[in-house]
């Protein structure tokens, strides 16, 4: 085999670091990009935020185009730092008493104005946390105690106990001797007393039967809700309308009531308590209407304003090769890479937002019917960008509209064909399929061939097969499972 030289010549994209660090800020969401600007002030002292009143108001901002991202920096020279106070100056006769008055008065000020405990974030109290705070105030031994804490225990998020009690009864015998089994059923019924009503049941009926109980005597047909759910919850289950009144012998009205009685029960009271940390949603843009037309802004909020320190930036040296030197040079050019990643990451989101804005003008007028079909590449295409960077910036991001806050891969879908030719979106299908079946009759209820008829009769050309596959993903139960006789 002959060796030999080959020139070729070509071109391939190289992912350089800024390059990498600007994919990255694109694609992270509201809190993660919060986490990511905390992280790089942390690390890089030529970062800081652009407040509009610093404690210092000799510090003088500069201009990001006056930092080279070479070794281009000239010596600092004695009007480009600001002016210090001397040690020797300050004055040591203050009057410290009025000072910390003054402090007190301003701290006090702050919290009554800005500060609001209400609103500020606590952690969500657990269900067994709740019946343990109840317990703790009941007068009880301190076997009986020992025996609730294991009834307790057994409590799953539902409210229902997820053991038998003679599990309960068997586990507690390996620490207490002299125990009954007659103990472990008083100190249950004492739980059972506890809030929320209805709590340590074995089962739904149990569950119903407690909260009946607890309402006053007087109450009208409780005596026959509480044979209801005892003896006929599956006859009910099966809307068996004449059975019902023939075995409680009650009038159809009367069985109306009862049954409206047993409906404003709570099923599974666990979940009052049972509660989980909120997640709130922070929108990147708003949509606002002024003057008829539909104007995006980003959200100011989402992250700080940064810039480069002139302090920092004002001790490099040109001709210093030192280390310190070298890193604070490093530093300058990392911080001015990152603070232009962050202006592209918002300038490639708000462009997005406006495309997206000026394409579903249908949506944010009269709601999700009328959200027309938009694919990525609509998007990628008239803004001239690649597909996977409109990827990027519509996923986790939000946005404010009239209709509420709505992720931004919400406005892309599939569409079907009408009957004129044209194209409808999968979510203004969905829409239809909500509306129709939230104005059905309950006892009536349509199926999911109906429902296909009745598209078709608007131009909407839909299987019934696709009718059921976006009936499940709106979670809404088939048309069997829906009918409401009683």
């Amino acid at each position: 085999m002959k060796q030999s030289l080959q020139l070729r010549m070509g071109q391939h994209l190289t992912m350089t670091p800024q390059l990498q660090q600007a994919i990255k800020l694109l694609q992270l969401s509201t809190l993660d990009l919060q986490q990511e600007i905390q992280q790089a002030l942390e690390s890089n002292i030529m970062l800081e935020i652009d407040e509009e009143e610093t404690a210092n108001e000799h510090v003088v901002e500069l201009p990001l185009d006056s930092f080279p991202l070479n070794n281009e920096i000239s010596e600092p020279t004695s009007t480009d730092l600001p002016e210090t106070t001397s040690f020797d100056e300050l004055s040591f006769e203050t009057n410290w008493e009025n000072a910390y008055e003054e402090a007190l008065t301003l701290s006090a000020a702050t919290y009554s104005d800005e500060f609001d405990f209400e609103v500020q974030h606590s952690k969500a109290q657990t269900l067994q946390e709740h019946l343990l705070w109840q317990l703790e105030l009941s007068p009880t031994s301190e076997k009986d105690q020992a025996i609730a804490i294991a009834i307790i225990d057994a409590i799953n998020e539902k409210g229902y106990l997820s053991t038998t009690l003679e599990d309960i009864y068997a586990g507690l015998l390996e620490q207490m001797d002299d125990l009954d089994f007659d103990e472990v059923q008083a100190v249950l019924h004492k739980v059972q007393s506890f809030e929320p009503t209805g709590i340590a049941a074995f089962d739904l009926a149990e569950c119903l039967t407690l909260q009946l109980l607890q309402l006053p005597q007087l109450t009208p047909h409780r005596d026959k809700a509480i044979k209801l759910v005892k003896q006929y919850l599956n006859l009910l289950a099966d809307q068996s309308q004449e059975k019902l009144m023939k075995l409680l012998d009650v009038s159809e009205s009367q069985l109306g009531q009862i049954i409206s009685l047993i409906r404003h029960l709570d099923p599974e009271p666990g979940r009052k308590i049972q509660q989980q940390d909120v997640q709130y949603i922070v929108p990147d843009v708003f949509v606002i209407k002024r003057e008829g037309v539909w104007q995006v802004h980003l959200n100011p909020d989402i992250a700080p304003k940064l810039r480069i320190n002139p302090f920092y930036a004002g001790m490099i040296k040109r001709s210093d090769s030192s280390q310190d030197n070298t890193s604070m040079k490093n530093h300058l050019q990392e911080a001015k890479w990152f603070i232009k990643s962050l202006h592209g990451r918002n300038d490639t989101l708000l462009r997005v937002a406006q495309c997206i804005v000026e394409k579903q003008n249908d949506f944010l007028e009269y709601g999700a019917i009328a959200m027309r079909p938009m694919v990525l590449r609509d998007v990628a295409e008239e803004l001239e960008l690649h597909e996977s960077t409109i990827s990027r910036v519509t996923t986790q991001k939000y946005m404010h509209t009239p209709n509420g806050i709505v992720e931004f891969k919400h406005f892309f879908s599939s569409h079907v064909s009408t009957s004129e030719g044209g194209e409808c979106s999968a979510t203004a299908i969905r829409a239809f399929i909500k509306e129709l079946i939230a104005n059905e009759l309950p006892a009536k209820p349509l199926s999911d061939d109906k429902i296909s008829k009745l598209l078709q009769e608007k131009g909407i050309n839909v299987a019934r097969r696709t009718i059921a596959k976006y009936r499940e993903a709106m979670s809404i139960a088939a048309s069997n499972e829906r009918k409401r006789v009683l």
